[in-house]
This record gives structure tokens, sequence and C-alpha cells, in this order.
């Protein structure tokens, strides 16, 4: 199984929602490996980033770049408290890959298409 995800958890300061959503929009992050991610509000003052990678190396090797961005919106920040500092991050290598179900109308076509095709040998 390839791939790997990084996973960071902000609390962004009062009044500063949009200027933390609009740095992530104006963000152009061309890592080597990075296949794409998402900024999620989770919750009053509350975001999670989820990137999306080809490996955990390239993760390891992007995290100069990810600072540099950090850098960038640090002021926005609030104290996570409990020792974290400004971001809980986590990352780690793809063990399992959930595909996501198809809705009931093409699982039906599909099995009827398999049973014609039985018929026919």
């Amino acid at each position: 199984m390839t791939g790997a995800y990084n996973v960071v958890r902000f609390r962004v300061k009062q009044g500063r929602d949009g200027d933390f959503i609009d740095k992530h929009r104006g963000a152009h992050f061309g890592a080597k490996g990075f296949r794409g991610g998402a900024l999620i509000k989770t919750g009053d003052n509350t975001f999670c980033m989820i990137g999306e990678w080809a490996s955990f190396k390239a993760i390891a090797d992007a995290r100069p770049q990810m600072i540099a961005i950090l850098d960038s919106f640090r002021d926005d920040l609030e104290d996570l408290g409990h020792g974290l500092g400004l971001t809980d991050p986590v990352s780690g290598d793809v063990v399992v890959r959930l595909p996501a179900a198809r809705p009931a109308k093409k699982r039906a076509a599909k099995s009827a298409k398999k049973a014609k095709r039985k018929k026919r040998r």
C-alpha cells in the first residue's frame, strides 16, 4: 500500500478565522510528493489540515516548507494547551485504504451485467 497522510490541528484566535482561511487559499504548496489536501473547519475557531502524500518520506522532506507556511499564519494561532503549543501534528503511512461504497443503483446494475454475462457462457 502506498501513500501517507499528515493531519494538523489548529485553534485560531478570535476574529482571525477569515485571515487564516485566506492564507490557506493563497498558499501554493508545490512540495514533491504532495498530492493535495483540505482545510476543515471543525468547530468555533478550530481547524484541521489534512494532506495526502506519495510517501512518509515526502512528508519528512517537506517539513521545512510546511514550517515556512506555518510561519505565514503563526500570529493567527492560539496555544492549544496541555503542552501542545500552536499545532497538534500527526502523520503516517497508509495501512488500509477504505473505498467509498457505490450507490445501490450502481451495485444492482453491475450485478445485472454480471448475471447477463454468466448466462451467455
